[in-house]
C-alpha cells in the first residue's frame, strides 16, 4: 500500500474522480490470470480489494513479488507499450479498477495538469518498485523500510482517504 500512497498522493481528487468515472470495477475470482506475460493489455489497473501473484517465465515461473490493495498494475507496459514481462493471477477473490488505456490517453493528451500529475506519480511508483526489487535482491528482507521525504509523508494522509474513497465508491457500484 505504500507506494500507492505515492500514486495517489500525487494526483488531485478530480484526477481520482476521472479515474474512477473512466474505469470500470472488475471482479477477478482466485486463481484467475489477469496479466499474461507476453500478450497484450489494454488497461491499467488499481487492486481496490484482493491479492495477486506476480510470476515470470525467466524465473521458472516462480513467484517474484504479491500486490496487495493500492497497488497499480499494468503500468510498465502502459509506459513503454511492451509485452507485459510477467503474469499476474488473483491469489484470492478481488476487485481491481480496470481503466482503459485508450480512454487514459485521451485524458492525457487533452489535459496537460492531468498528464504532469499522473505521468509524475508513476515515475514516482515506479521508482518505490525498483528501490523494493534493489532491496530485496541485495537480501533484505525488509524491502523499502526506508524514510519517506517530507513532501511524500505530506501526501499520506489525502492518499489513503482518496483509496478509502475509492474502494467505498467501486464496492457501493
Amino acid at each position: 500500500m505504500r507506494k500507492a500512497l505515492y500514486f495517489l498522493g500525487i494526483l488531485n481528487d478530480s484526477d481520482i474522480d476521472w479515474l474512477v468515472a473512466a474505469g470500470n470495477r472488475r471482479e477477478i475470482d482466485a486463481g484467475k490470470t489477469l496479466i499474461e506475460e507476453g500478450r497484450a493489455i489494454d488497461s491499467l489497473y488499481l487492486v481496490i480489494d484482493g491479492a495477486f501473484s506476480v510470476r515470470t517465465a525467466a524465473t521458472g515461473g516462480r513467484e517474484v513479488a504479491r500486490l496487495n490493495s493500492g497497488e497499480v498494475m499494468g503500468e510498465m507496459s502502459f509506459v513503454d507499450q511492451a509485452l507485459p514481462s510477467a503474469t499476474v493471477t488473483a491469489l484470492e477473490s478481488s476487485f481491481v479498477l480496470d481503466v482503459p488505456r485508450r480512454r487514459l490517453n485521451a485524458r492525457l493528451a487533452e489535459e496537460a495538469g492531468f498528464a504532469g500529475r499522473f505521468y509524475r506519480a508513476l515515475s514516482m511508483f515506479l521508482a518505490a518498485r525498483l528501490r523494493t526489487t534493489n532491496a530485496a535482491l541485495a537480501g533484505n528482507t525488509a524491502g523499502d523500510q526506508g524514510e519517506m521525504d517530507f513532501d511524500s509523508l505530506d501526501n499520506v494522509s489525502m492518499a489513503g482517504a482518496r483509496f478509502d474513497w475509492i474502494q467505498r465508491r467501486l464496492r457501493s457500484a
